[in-house]
């Protein structure tokens, strides 16, 4: 009997797939030290970006263990 992979539940809540195939993951410096910042920084860093980054489609495999998780073509 085959078992099945797990998802990896650390890397499910950092990254998501649009039905467009692009990857969707959090803006890295909002966090803290944040009266450094400008407004109109903290404003462009509010929304979620997209990426193709090697490093976050190996993510996104990981996460959803083959559902749907194929290489995005752009």
């Amino acid at each position: 009997m085959t078992n099945k992979m797990k998802t990896h539940k650390a890397s499910q809540g950092r990254v998501r797939l649009t039905k467009g195939g692009k990857i969707l993951r959090r803006q890295c410096g909002v966090r803290h030290l944040l009266t450094n910042r400008s407004p109109k920084r903290k404003r462009n860093l509010r929304g979620p970006a997209t990426t193709t980054a090697p490093g976050y489609v190996r993510m996104l495999r990981i996460a959803h263990q083959g559902k749907a998780a194929k290489r995005p073509s752009a």
